[in-house]
C-alpha cells in the first residue's frame, strides 16, 4: 500500500536503529545465537565505495552528501557565529565508516566517573572485559587487549622519521612513553592505534555487522528512514518507517533500541514525544514522557592544528599531486597496502596539563604533513603538524528539534568555549605543542612555523588564533545520559532503559555521562557489546581486577 497508508507487514523480536558503532555491535551478539530476531534500521547505503574502504582516503566520506549527514552546528557564540561541522555517517556503518580510524578506550578512570555519577556497573572493572571481548589486538598489552574478538586493531608502520621524533620530543621534554596508551598506561607518548585490517577501514560494520547478515538468517538490515517511536500506554511497540513513499511500521517482540547517534538519537526520541515537555509543545508534539535531559548534556572534543614547516621533503606533501595520488590508489586497489592503507595518524600521546591533575587531561595526534582533518588547505610546502585539545572542558550544549519532521535537520549548540578555562587549556595546548616540536628530536626537520605563526604569542593572540580556527574532532556525546532513575537530567538508567516508557533502549554514545578521553568509535562499541549483554538477560561479564597505571607524580607534576 501506498500514499502514507500505514503498514504492518514486519515483526522482529528486537529492533535495533542505527547500523553504527553500537548497532552494528548488537546487531551480531543479539542474532548470534539464532534464538531470536532482529531487524536493523538504517537509512544510509553502501559502504562498499573505495572512498570509505580505501583508510586514506578518510577526509572524502565525511565530506559527501552520500555517506554524511550534513550536519553542521547553530551560529557558536563563543567561537565569533561561526558553524561548526557536525559530520555523521549516513551509511552502512554509521560514523564508524566515515571516521578518522583512531582507536582509543578512553581511561580507567572515565569509566569509573560514570559509575560514581549513577551509571552503576559502568566502571572500569566492569567494562574492561567487553573492550576486551570485542577486539582483537595486534602489538597491544598481553593480559589486557583482546585476542580474538571481531574488530581489528593494529599500528601503522610509522615508516617515516618524523613519527618517532614526535615520540622522543615527547620524552625530551620530560614526558612519560606509553607502549600501548589502551593498554594499563595511558598516560605518554607512543604508538597511535587504528581500525584497520589488511589494508581495509575495519568499521564496525565490517567487523560485526556483514559478517553477522551472512551467517545468521535471524538478522534483516532495512533500508528506511525511522520517524518515530509507536508507543502505547507507555510500552513502545514498533518503529514508524519511511521507504519512499511508503509508511510502515515495525513492531517489535521484546525490545526495541536507538543507536542512531548523539545527534538521532535525541532527535528521534523528541519526534516520540520523549523530552523536554514545554519544547515537544512548542513543536506540536504529544508529551509521552517529560525527560528533561533529552538533548541536553551534548559534549564534544575541540583541537587546533599546529603546524611547522619541514626542512627535509620526507612529508605526505610529495604525495598530493594527481598522479601520486592515482599511483597511491593503484597500489592499494590491487594490493592494499601501501600509502593508502593507513589512516596515517600513527604517533599520538595523552599528558597531563599541570601538577594535580589525577590522569591525561590532553590528546595529541601527530601527522607527517600540514592539511586540515577533512582534507582541505594543505600548506603550501612540506609540513607536520600535531592536532592537540583538551579532554574533559566544561562547556555543554542541547540538541533541540527545529521542526516536527523526520526530515528536519536539528538544531545543534555546542556552546564551545563557554568556560574562561576552556581558553586557558587551549592557550596551554599551544605553548606545550611548541616546546615539544622545540626539542632536540626535531632540529633536522623543524623550519618555520605555520600556524598560529611566530608573531602569535600573547593571550589574546592566541584567543584570536582560537576562536577562528579551532575545529570539532567529532566526537558529539552525552545527549541521552545514563544515569540513576532518581536523576532528574538522566535518559536512561544504568541498563539502558529509556526512564518512563517501557521496552526502549538508547545505546550509542549518547549515553555516554562524561566524555571519555580520546576518540570515541571504541567506548561505543563496547556500549553495544554490553548493551547486547544487557538485552539478553545475560550475567554480564566478570569485573577485572586489574589497575590502570597513574603516574606517582601527578600531584607534584606534570611530566
Amino acid at each position: 500500500m501506498t500514499g502514507g497508508v500505514i503498514e504492518q507487514s514486519l515483526a522482529a523480536d528486537f529492533v535495533v536503529i542505527g547500523s553504527g558503532s553500537a548497532g552494528s555491535a548488537m546487531a551480531a551478539r543479539l542474532s548470534d545465537d539464532g534464538k531470536h530476531s532482529v531487524i536493523v534500521i538504517e537509512f544510509g547505503g553502501s559502504d562498499m565505495g573505495p572512498l570509505i574502504q580505501m583508510p586514506a582516503a578518510l577526509s572524502y566520506p565525511m565530506n559527501m552528501p552520500l555517506y554524511d549527514w550534513g550536519y553542521e552546528s547553530d551560529p557558536e557564540p563563543h567561537l565569533g557565529g561561526r558553524r561548526l561541522a557536525c559530520p555523521r555517517g549516513k551509511v552502512v556503518g554509521g560514523s564508524s565508516s566515515i571516521n578518522g580510524m583512531v582507536y582509543v578506550r578512553g581511561h580507567a578512570r572515565d569509566f569509573d566517573h560514570w559509575a560514581e555519577s549513577g551509571a552503576t556497573g559502568w566502571s572500569y572493572a566492569d567494562v574492561l572485559p567487553y573492550f576486551q571481548r570485542m577486539e582483537t589486538s595486534h602489538g597491544g598489552e598481553d593480559g589486557v587487549r583482546g585476542k580474538d574478538g571481531p574488530l581489528h586493531v593494529t599500528r601503522g608502520r610509522r615508516a617515516n622519521p618524523l613519527y618517532h621524533a614526535f615520540v622522543e620530543a615527547g620524552a625530551q621534554a620530560g614526558f612519560e612513553v606509553t607502549n600501548d596508551y589502551n593498554g594499563l598506561k595511558q598516560e605518554g607518548f607512543g604508538a597511535m592505534e587504528q581500525t584497520v585490517w589488511k589494508g581495509r577501514r575495519w568499521s564496525a560494520a565490517n567487523a560485526y555487522l556483514k559478517p553477522a547478515l551472512r551467517a545468521n538468517k535471524n538478522l534483516t538490515l532495512i533500508r528506511a528512514l525511522a520517524n518515530r517511536i509507536v508507543i502505547e500506554n507507555g510500552r513502545a511497540i514498533a518503529v514508524e518507517i519511511s521507504r519512499g513513499d511508503r509508511t510502515e511500521q515495525i513492531r517489535a517482540n521484546r525490545e526495541i533500541v536507538i543507536a542512531a547517534s548523539s545527534i538521532n538519537s535525541p532527535k528521534l526520541l523528541m519526534l516520540s514525544g520523549i523530552g523536554p515537555a514545554e519544547h515537544l509543545r512548542e513543536c506540536g508534539i504529544d508529551v509521552v514522557a517529560d525527560r528533561p535531559g533529552v538533548g541536553e548534556n551534548l559534549q564534544d572534543h575541540l583541537e587546533l592544528y599546529i603546524q611547522n614547516e619541514c626542512l627535509q621533503p620526507i612529508t605526505l606533501y610529495s604525495k598530493l599531486n594527481l598522479l601520486s595520488k592515482a599511483m597511491i590508489g593503484a597500489e592499494w586497489l590491487f594490493f592494499k597496502t601501501g600509502d593508502g592503507a593507513t589512516n596515517h595518524f600513527e604517533s599520538a600521546a595523552f599528558v597531563r596539563s599541570a601538577p594535580g591533575v589525577e590522569y591525561p587531561d590532553i590528546q595529541y595526534h601527530f601527522l607527517p604533513v600540514a592539511i586540515r582533518y577533512d582534507g582541505k588547505a594543505a600548506a603550501k610546502a612540506h609540513g607536520f603538524q600535531a592536532h592537540v585539545g583538551p579532554m574533559r572542558s566544561r562547556s555543554r550544549g542541547r540538541v533541540r528539534l527545529n521542526a516536527a519532521r523526520p526530515t528536519a535537520h536539528p538544531s545543534i549548540l555546542f556552546n564551545y568555549m563557554s568556560h574562561e578555562e576552556d581558553w586557558s587549556d587551549f592557550r596551554h595546548c599551544i605553548r606545550l605543542t611548541r616546546e615539544i616540536f622545540g626539542q632536540p628530536a626535531f632540529d633536522p626537520y623543524r623550519g618555520r612555523e605555520i600556524a598560529p605563526g611566530d608573531p602569535v604569542q600573547s593571550d589574546e593572540e592566541l584567543d584570536d588564533f582560537i576562536r577562528a580556527h579551532v575545529e570539532s574532532a567529532y566526537h558529539p556525546c552525552g545527549t541521552c545520559k545514563m544515569g540513576s532513575s532518581k536523576d532528574p537530567m538522566a535518559v536512561v538508567d544504568p541498563e539502558l532503559r529509556v526512564i518512563g516508557v517501557d521496552n526502549l533502549r538508547v545505546a550509542d554514545s549518547s549515553i555516554f555521562p562524561r566524555i571519555t578521553n580520546g576518540n570515541l568509535n571504541a567506548p561505543s562499541i563496547m556500549v553495544g557489546e554490553k548493551a547486547s549483554d544487557l538485552l539478553l538477560g545475560r550475567h554480564p561479564l566478570a569485573p577485572s581486577n586489574l589497575e590502570p597505571w597513574i603516574n606517582p607524580r601527578w600531584r607534584e607534576s606534570a611530566r
